[in-house]
Formats: C-alpha cells, structure tokens, sequence
C-alpha cells in the first residue's frame, strides 16, 4: 500500500539520518564552546588571498545558516576584515557546517560528502578574490564599529539587529551573534550539561521544522515518482538554472536542505543539480541581501550574487562529469551509508532526537496561532 510504504520509507530515511545528526549537533556544540570570537576575529584580519581563504576555511563547520551567519560576519567586517575575507565566509558558512556534513554522509553518500564543502570552499575562495579585487575597501575609520542596523535589514523578522544579537530565522526576538538562530541557553556549572543543552534545545530547534519537512518530502518522492520520470530532464544546463533560480531567494540551512537533495537524487535528478541546489539555497536569501548590501556595498554585493550563481553553476557541471567520468554509483553509494551505523544505535539515535521534538510540537503551534491571528 503506498501509505504504508511512505511510512516505511520515512523511518528508514530517519533511521539513517538519526546517528549522524546528532554527531553532528554535538561537534557543532562543541565548536560553539571552544571557539571563541576574538579568535576568529583575530584570524579574519588583513587582506588578500591567505585571508580570504582563511575565512572560508574557518567558516565551514561552524553551525551557522544564511540568517544566523549575518551578526558573525557584521562583527568581524567592523573589526577589521576585508570586504573580500567577509564574503569569503557569508558563503562557506551556512553552505556548510560540521552537522550538515555528517547528515550529508548519510542521505548523499561520500562522493557529495566530498564534492559538497568543497564546492562550497572554492565559491567562497572565489566570491572573496573578486570581491577584493573590483570593488575598494573604505579606509578603517570609515567602519563604524558600533553603527546599528536599520530596522527593515533584518533578514527574518522585523526586530532590530545590531553587531551584538541577530534577529532569529525561526522568531521576532533578538539572538546571540554566535547562535543559529537560537535563544541563547542559561549557563551551568557543568559544562557537558551546556553543550549537550545548545545541541539538542537552541540548535537543533532551529533545524527541526525544515529537517522533518525534508524528510516528508524525500520519503514522498521515494513512494509516489518513479525515478525514471524525472532521469531525463534532471541533468544539463537547464535544470542546474532553475535550482538558481528556486534556490538563491529561498531561506533553507545547509542541514534542512539536505533530505529535500536527498529526495532529488530518489527522484533521477543528477548530482550536479543536486550541488546546485545545495550551494545557492543555504548561501543566501531575499531577506539577507539588504544587510549584506549595507556592510559591504552594492558592487560588491553583485558579486557576491554572480560568483554564487557562477560557481554553483560551475561546481554542478563538474560534479556530473565527474560523476559520469569515475563512474560513480550514488545508488550503491547511499546503500553502503545506510549500513555503517549498526542498528540499536540508530534506533536509539531516532528515540533520542523524537524526545528532543515533542517539546518543539507546543512551541510551534503557539506559533501557527500568533501567525494566524495576526492574518485575520
């Protein structure tokens, strides 16, 4: 019966996700405690393509999306980075993140494990270079450490935001610049407690919605389209332009993003496609641009738009030849995934993150409720 296979589908596709998300959720808490920002300040400064670099390299696992990202970097562009450097990590920051390459293993299989941040790195290496390159960085006393954002710059909500907090993507209060997208957790004497509190509350509520939509998704693709439907119009030029096209706009995390390309491979869409999607719909969105034109200025900006749309572009049309060249098997690829985390420990890995859930279930109808009433 369909309905009976999506189901089977979808908790196979939990299953297999389960383990490497909270390995994941836990690095990236990890990441959180044990990095400070005035390392990263200190490493983002100066110029040219070291710096820049650097800051890709050094965005890339940080548990940072397209929103959440913007404080961050607004930080580090008034401490003294470079526009190059600031572009450099706005890209590899939210196209990443330890916890989206650990749920990529899973759902994609090694070679887009690979092909993914890696992608992602060269665009944001490349944005940074031309970035720096065309556009004048003003002279330092021009960068206003402290100059608050206007109020309609907030990329998610209508709250203000400032170097200090961000405006959440999931709500209308002011966050941490260091969060994703989270409150900001009450600290404990006991710094496992912390850690594991951030993980599985603060970061993992800010992912769940669109995870569990992804999920949906990819296990109805699975039932309902036959892969061969879409085999034939899911590679080439075109489709890779659409996914620009559907995905630059968009507001979706690298890790939330992950089952919906999970479900474009299910569906016979290539992998090159399947990388475009992934590069430009976490890179950036629509309510992002404002700030990011604010901070580093209308050319820069173009560019930072074409070298996202050209490097993904890019990155998809050498992932199939790639793939195409090694002949590479996805399907058997994915299948060997599945098998690598023996089953107790996805079981429990799944109860885990469904008991980290339900608290969310309230939260969310409160949610749908203000919505509705203020609609009406």
């Amino acid at each position: 019966m369909p309905l009976q296979n999506f189901l089977t589908n979808l908790y196979d596709l939990s299953l297999d996700a389960a383990p490497w998300l909270i390995l994941g959720l836990i690095v990236a808490a990890l990441i959180k405690f044990f990095l400070p920002e005035d390392i990263l300040k200190r490493y983002f400064s100066g110029r040219g393509p070291v710096a820049i670099t650097r800051a890709a390299i050094l965005g890339t696992p940080l548990p940072l999306c397209s929103c959440s990202v913007l404080p961050a970097a607004i930080t580090l562009r008034r401490s003294g980075a470079s526009r190059g450097s600031t572009a450099s990590f706005l890209i590899a920051t939210p196209e990443n993140g330890i916890d989206s390459i650990a749920v990529s293993y899973a759902l994609l299989g090694p070679f887009l494990t690979i092909v993914r941040p890696v992608a992602a790195i060269i665009t944001a290496i490349t944005a940074g270079i031309f970035t720096e390159t065309l556009t004048k960085d003003p002279p330092e006393s021009q960068i206003s450490p402290n100059q608050p954002l206007d109020n309609d710059a907030s990329c998610c909500s209508s709250s203000q935001v400032n170097t200090d907090a961000a405006s959440s993507c999931c709500s209308s209060q002011p966050q941490p610049a260091t969060s994703c997208c989270t409150t900001s957790t009450s600290q404990s004497s006991n710094k496992l407690i912390d850690i594991a509190r951030y993980a599985f509350t603060d970061l993992y509520r800010d992912i769940a919605v669109w995870l569990i939509i992804g999920l949906l998704i990819a296990a109805a693709v699975q039932t309902y389209i036959p892969p061969e439907k879409l085999t034939e119009v899911g590679s080439g030029i075109l489709p890779m332009l659409l996914m620009l096209v559907v995905g630059i706009p968009l507001y979706i995390c690298a890790t939330a993003s992950t089952p919906l390309a999970a479900a474009m491979l299910l569906a016979g869409i290539s992998p090159g496609t399947t990388i475009v999607f992934l590069l430009a719909g976490p890179a950036t969105n629509i309510g992002s641009l404002a700030i990011i034109r604010r901070e580093i200025g209308t050319s820069a900006t173009t560019i930072y738009l074409a070298s996202i749309a050209v490097c993904s572009l890019g990155a998809g049309l050498a992932t199939d030849f790639l793939a195409s060249s090694l002949n590479i098997n996805l399907s058997a690829q994915l299948a060997n995934s599945q098998h690598l985390i023996p089953q107790p420990i996805a079981i429990a890995s799944l109860i885990l993150l469904a008991i980290a859930t339900l608290p969310l279930i309230p939260l969310h109808l409160r949610k749908l409720k203000l919505i509705s009433n203020q609609t009406s």
